[in-house]
């Protein structure tokens, strides 16, 4: 095997200390614990052991193609519409992962945004009339159809 080779494994199949430290970890990204201190003790396991697997175990978390949504826009180059555009993303509970506008030519600018859509507390469908909605959208379309 190559050195820096990786492997998937059901959690059942390890020992319980990996699955302590992947807590660890979840602890801290999330800032229920405030120091590695803190983390390890409420995970129930050492500094040590910690510090010794912290970079090497992982979740392994299934990305589904229908978790990332990608629109495409057609605004009125006008001031806040693109925050505007945005701004229903961030209420959605939509994340972000890429913005790219074009200069905008004859008071239009044409914008592309991807987002994580898989923990919205609204279908990507919702999200989708939501924007339409928006003052300054000319048009808006998924580029995947839905």
């Amino acid at each position: 095997m190559e050195k820096d080779s990786y492997l998937v494994v059901n959690s059942e199949a390890l020992p319980e200390i990996y699955q302590k430290v992947v807590y660890a970890n979840t602890l801290l990204e999330s800032g229920e614990a405030s120091s590695t201190s803190e983390a390890v003790r409420m995970a129930g396991i050492s500094r040590s052991v910690y510090y010794k697997y912290r970079g090497s175990v992982f979740p392994y978390r299934k990305q589904s193609p229908a978790d990332i949504l990608t629109v495409q826009a057609v605004l009125s180059d006008r001031a806040g519409v693109l925050v505007s555009l945005l701004t229903v993303f961030y209420r959605a509970g939509a994340n972000i992962l890429t913005v790219n506008q074009n200069i905008p030519v004859k008071g239009r600018a044409f914008v592309s945004v991807s987002a994580r859509v898989a923990r919205m507390g609204i279908t990507a469908d919702e999200l989708l009339e939501n924007l339409k909605l928006v003052d300054g959208v000319i048009k808006i379309e998924s580029i995947l159809d839905r």
